[in-house]
């Protein structure tokens, strides 16, 4: 008898999600995905300036600021077809890859490791043994059993306190859990280690952004990041030799510490790479751009169907911006429609649970529109995250794509003692690891847009700047960002010499954590935990591990109602 198992709220992640599944003979058998906060931000920015979008935008997440805002600037570039300055390009290049740096650290770490790591069990290592298991499959400066040993000692003081904090309601002991003590204790002190590293990043993005979160130094037309290698107020050669510095420490921690812990507990799992794949359709969309206009770019993207991939090649192409779709049969929004972003409205309507406190499936449930991409006449739903830019890049040749992909698969084949392809990546395990890989090839392209910007400060260019001018009549533009949680998109209709008439956000977890659509098609969440095994439905930990490896990120909310659907508060945004 299938039994219905409720997960409310999922933790470790931003924002609310409500999971769903039913269980039967120990597997999944059906599953909802519910975003339970209505972020409502479109509604904000309609009628305000579009040199000013950004700055609302970014408020869309406490988390994912710079993405919104990179993806708010693009927007409105694409809709006047306004060329950046390339010294602009460079430093937008390095907080986005400063970012992707910083999110994919925590993640993996702090969000997600901890589904596969059995803190308490560490307690039980031998520092000796986890310091020789380590050295066989990684290079990191900070292993060791002195290291080891004194977390260990730490990690014994905290237990022994009682004070858990954010522990204490973990699964510990699950017998889902399966790592030795060792690589329990090892993951630990990677936990620790990381939140050194990941602070780094942050740092380089407040030094080029202004400030993080929040970065202050976007315009639309390039940046506001004054360069002037003779002034000590401006972007000078000192900070940008420590910002390198930075991220010379960061990419040491990712490629010899985060990408082969992945690859060492994957190993441990493997079984899992049997689980959670959402299908054949996937989504990325190229990003750094290597130009002025946005036509060349350092990490290809694409759309992934059946492994045949279409390039997307421009921040132009029609293929992208022609096939994007929302529907909102079953999200919380008036109507029943599939619309293109420029033509959709941000209208609530909230109709709450069923009386037994479980969401209606086959009506309205989630604040999540439903987006899809349409091919060949239908509107598909799309996977978006590394995994599909790892596929996307692989699949096309691309170097730096293949160095690392086939690193990990070829690491993680040995380690597991069974051939590991490109093909294991659409999994629970897999996305983990599609997302190191990726973050891996972050900190190789983060150095050479450094690189590329000294080299032309260096030739004299101080340019940072190309102003926009508005004409009177609708102009509509998309800008797109592939974003640490996949495809971000921005679609602003501007009209009366540069006012917003409508601004729509389609972002990655809304594509991943969608509900069903008009056809009864399932989002990338809900198929994915369809088929997982649940050892003990009261501790859903595999729930959480699939759930978790898309890296969900449900956006802030800035309009509040009570489950009756009645207004409780409103904010009025400056």
């Amino acid at each position: 008898m299938a039994k219905r198992v409720v997960v409310d709220p999922i933790t470790r992640i931003e924002g609310h999600l409500r999971i769903e599944v039913e269980v039967e003979n120990g597997r999944i058998k059906d599953a909802v995905s519910s975003a339970q906060m209505w972020r409502g931000l479109e509604n904000i920015i309609i009628g305000r300036k579009a040199d000013d979008a950004w700055m609302f935008a970014q408020r869309t997440c406490g988390v994912c600021t710079t993405v919104h805002a990179i993806a708010s600037v693009r927007s409105v570039e694409n809709a006047l077809k306004l060329e950046i300055p390339y010294n602009a390009q460079m430093v937008r290049n390095l907080i986005i890859a400063s970012h992707a740096l910083q999110d994919h650290i925590v993640h993996f770490y702090h969000l997600s490791a901890l589904d596969w790591v059995d803190i308490v069990s560490a307690l039980k290592a031998d520092p000796k043994k986890a310091a020789a298991i380590a050295d066989s499959y990684q290079n990191w400066k900070l292993n060791g059993d002195s290291v080891f040993r004194a977390v260990q000692e730490k990690l014994k003081k905290f237990v022994a306190s009682g004070q858990l904090g954010i522990f204490a309601t973990g699964y510990w002991g699950h017998p889902a859990m399966i790592l030795p003590p060792e690589v329990n204790l090892i993951a630990v002190t990677h936990y620790l280690q990381a939140l050194d590293f990941q602070r780094k990043a942050c740092q380089a993005i407040a030094i080029l952004g202004g400030k993080n979160p929040h970065i202050q130094n976007l315009a639309v037309g390039g940046v506001s990041t004054a360069i002037n290698p003779d002034n000590v107020a401006t972007l000078n050669m000192e900070r940008l030799e420590y910002i390198k510095t930075l991220l010379d420490d960061v990419r040491d921690f990712v490629q010899n510490c985060y990408l082969p812990d992945v690859i060492a507990i994957a190993s441990f799992y493997k079984d899992w790479l049997a689980y959670g794949k959402t299908g054949e359709y996937y989504l990325a969309v190229p990003e750094l751009p290597q130009d002025t206009k946005g036509e060349t770019f350092d990490l290809p993207g694409g759309t992934v169907i059946n492994n045949k991939v279409t390039p997307i090649k421009s921040f132009y192409d029609p293929y992208f911006i022609n096939n994007v779709y929302e529907n909102i049969t079953h999200a919380w929004y008036d109507g029943d429609w599939t619309r293109h972003p420029w033509e959709e409205e941000t209208v609530p309507k909230y109709t709450g649970l069923k009386p037994d406190g479980t969401v209606d499936e086959n009506g309205k449930y989630s604040w999540s529109k439903a987006p899809r991409f349409k091919v060949n006449g239908e509107y598909v739903p799309m996977e978006v995250g590394p995994l599909s830019q790892v596929l996307a890049g692989y699949l096309q040749g691309h170097k730096l794509t293949r160095k690392w992909a086939d690193y990990a698969l070829n690491q993680l084949s040995s380690m597991a003692g069974t051939k590991v392809t490109i093909e294991n990546l659409k999994s629970t395990p897999g996305r983990h690891l599609a997302r190191a890989i990726r973050a891996a090839m972050m900190a190789d392209l983060a150095m050479k847009q450094w690189e590329q910007l000294v080299d032309n400060i260096g030739r004299g260019d101080l340019e940072i700047f190309n102003p926009p001018s508005y004409p009177q009549g609708e102009i509509r533009g998309c800008g797109f960002h592939e974003a640490p949680r996949g495809v971000l998109s921005h679609w602003s209709v501007v009209h009366n010499g540069g006012i917003m008439k409508n601004y729509q956000e389609v972002v990655p977890s809304t594509w991943n954590a969608g509900p069903r659509d008009s056809k009864g098609q399932r989002g990338p969440y809900e198929t994915a935990l369809i088929g997982n095994p649940v050892v003990e439905p009261e501790k859903p930990l595999e729930v959480l591990r699939t759930v978790h490896s898309f890296d969900p990120c449900i956006a802030c909310a800035v309009h509040m109602i009570d489950p009756e659907g009645k207004e409780i508060v409103k904010v009025k945004a400056l």
